[in-house]
């Protein structure tokens, strides 16, 4: 750990009052999710995995039919990875999910099922890197390991006064740690970024540390957002007794290979209009999204697949989007 001399903001702070009174406040506010009912390293994982660049609200759902699907990390090590995928779908980023498949089949048929408990061998797993393995370690085993995401990342910034950076920000979150309860502390910083300290327009008389911030509102702005780009897109929908047409990404995509999706088609040249509209984004794109009803194209350029199977498919997002809009599941 760095000196503490070099963090401004933290080498005289009062880091007992802070623990006290954001415990204190967790331990009566804190939202009941459904991965904190257990401490289960295989649940917490998972949890965690699945929440990385994804809102609390849309990991939910999927988590509760992942655990139906995949109640074991033996069973998740046996699944084909198609079928993971499948019951990714809807969350993106699908990297996580292949890592994640990867990493079980590590935790199963080399380390006889048990889990890693430190952050340091978290760290060997595929697909675990210093946050995943911090958040584990303290909230599954109990170990005093600091977690820096960006919900803390923020409440740091703001009660420091400070824009810290790189190892200054993992140096600060390990001084303010609460080396009894680690576990809660961790996931009571990340509540706090989440509830209160938002990224914008932040509740600040509802905060518990008020007294103890430095800026108690947002920091001025270092630089501007990315703008966004827009682009159009279309694709096709075909449809046939019960039967939806799919393609399928290479495997060697740069973007959810392997994963399945509408055709892509053309602008038409008519005026006619498209069946639906809607948005889609990813990253720093906005996408406007036609679907067009086309007359079915050569079996050879796609897969029939009936409705009812579509549930089991590793859809991409945007083609569960644009299923989901049509009525079609």
């Amino acid at each position: 750990m760095k000196p503490l001399r070099k963090l401004d903001g933290f080498s005289n702070f009062p880091k007992l009052a802070f623990r006290r009174r954001l415990l204190a406040w967790y331990d009566v506010h804190r939202r009941e999710l459904p991965w904190r009912v257990s401490r289960d390293s295989y649940r917490v994982w998972l949890s965690e995995i699945m929440l990385q660049q994804t809102r609390v609200a849309a990991v939910i759902e999927h988590y509760h039919e992942f655990l139906r699907r995949f109640p074991t990390v033996k069973r998740l090590a046996a699944a084909r990875e198609a079928s993971v995928l499948a019951a990714w779908s809807g969350l993106g980023y699908y990297r996580r999910a292949r890592m994640m498949h990867a990493a079980a089949k590590v935790i199963v048929y080399e380390r006889g099922g048990n889990f890693p408990a430190n952050a340091e061998e978290l760290q060997m797993l595929p697909g675990v890197g210093r946050y995943t393995a911090a958040a584990i370690a303290s909230i599954a085993f109990d170990k005093p390991a600091a977690v820096v995401d960006g919900n803390v990342e923020r409440v740091l910034h703001r009660i420091s006064g400070k824009r810290l950076a790189g190892e200054e920000l993992w140096t600060a979150a390990n001084h303010l740690l609460d080396a009894k309860r680690p576990g809660d502390f961790n996931q009571a910083m990340m509540e706090l970024g989440a509830t209160v300290c938002t990224p914008r327009m932040p509740t600040c008389l509802m905060c518990p540390v008020i007294k103890l911030c430095a800026t108690r509102g947002e920091l001025a702005a270092t630089s501007k957002p990315m703008p966004q780009k827009k682009r159009e897109i279309h694709y096709a929908l075909n449809c046939r007794n019960g039967e939806v047409l799919l393609v399928q990404r290479a495997p060697d995509a740069s973007l959810m290979p392997g994963m399945w999706e509408l055709p892509q088609r053309q602008s038409p040249d008519n005026a006619s209009q498209p069946q639906l509209t809607l948005r889609h984004s990813i990253t720093t794109t906005n996408y406007a999204v036609h679907v067009w009803r086309s007359i079915a194209p050569p079996r050879r350029l796609g897969k029939w697949t009936s409705v009812e199977r579509l549930k089991q498919v590793a859809l991409t997002g945007l083609a569960r989007k644009i299923l989901l809009a049509a009525e079609i599941i």
